[in-house]
């Protein structure tokens, strides 16, 4: 378990406000900032869902500045979601959970805890609380469409997906990338599997050279730290990956392609609401009907033909001409 500490320049505006108060300046000056604790059960660098929500924390905090007050806990396992959830409850005014992993142990601190807020980014429709949001990345809305670009950018004519926990959210978003592949291409090989496990680099690994030995050469995740295995395969065998969360084009040759799925936008938007007294509980849908900053296919270098198609297939997909599995 490893605390997230305020910078020195929160304890330098810490120091300054309380000697100006004691100088008899205003006490609105001196007002307490929104207290935010924010559990990532991941690393915070891992390149993918975790690191997303990370940056978004960032960008939550420049755009705040001394209105808010940060407690990070990262590098959770499951069975410690709870217990990291409560120490988070106790201290701070609004809790975050980075990951639909976090929902079932947020809900059982949040009843504990009523006069504190709780924001699930991954969370799916649940019960409903009067202090719990949910808000949903719609994952198998862009994994459809990252699997219409694996499609395209294929050239052996075969495409893999690695999961991590076999749970809906994540299992719907295979099996939408599947079919967006197969919407480009009806004969396209698919190969699907799941770790149990976001961080296992072996795992990973294992099943993405499964998958090449199959002749898949473009692969998409939903993995943490887990991705590590799935690169190393890639570059073994010359193989190329879907990247998730942001765009990073340009920055690796390994990835062609990214989907935007705006974890960060949402751990951003939690905050931005609970600074503002617009924090509403209850589930709300983000997704492609929300912008490119919460869902959006990217491919580097693509062709004005791919560019194309792909905004159509995104466009049919938010009329409900494609129709996309929840999660």
């Amino acid at each position: 378990m490893k605390n997230f500490l305020p910078s020195r320049r929160s304890f330098t505006l810490a120091a300054v406000a309380a000697a100006a108060f004691a100088a008899g300046a205003p006490a609105a000056w001196a007002a307490d900032p929104l207290a935010v604790g924010i559990l990532i059960p991941g690393s915070k660098s891992d390149k993918g869902w975790m690191e997303s929500g990370y940056d978004g924390l960032v960008a939550a905090e420049k755009e705040q500045g001394t209105k808010v007050k940060v407690q990070m806990i990262e590098n959770i396992n499951y069975a410690d979601m709870e217990q990291a959830l409560t120490n988070l409850a106790s201290k701070n005014k609004l809790v975050i959970g980075v990951g639909g992993q976090t929902q079932a142990a947020v809900y059982k601190v949040a009843k504990r805890f009523p006069n504190v807020k709780f924001s699930i980014v991954g969370g799916n429709k649940a019960e409903e609380l009067p202090n719990v949001a949910g808000y949903d990345v719609k994952q198998a809305e862009i994994a459809f469409v990252a699997g219409a670009a694996a499609a395209m950018l294929s050239k052996t004519g075969a495409v893999s997906y690695v999961g991590g926990m076999e749970i809906p959210s994540i299992v719907n978003a295979g099996k939408e990338f599947g079919n967006g592949a197969k919407y480009i291409n009806p004969k396209i090989k698919y190969f699907e599997n799941y770790t149990g496990d976001f961080d296992n680099v072996a795992k990973s690994k294992e099943a993405t050279l499964a998958a090449i030995a199959q002749g898949a050469d473009v692969h998409y995740h939903i993995l943490n730290l887990g991705l590590r295995g799935m690169e190393q395969a890639a570059k073994e065998k010359g193989t190329h990956i879907i990247g998730s969360y942001t765009d990073r084009c340009g920055s690796d040759p390994l990835y062609p392609a990214y989907s935007i799925t705006g974890v960060g936008y949402q751990v951003q938007y939690a905050i931005r609401e609970a600074v503002g007294g617009t924090w509403k509980p209850g589930y709300k849908a983000f997704g492609l009907a929300m912008g490119p900053q919460a869902s959006d296919m990217v491919v580097c270098g693509a062709t004005p033909e791919m560019k194309a198609k792909l905004e159509q297939i995104k466009k049919d997909i938010q009329s409900g001409k494609i129709k996309v599995l929840e999660g």
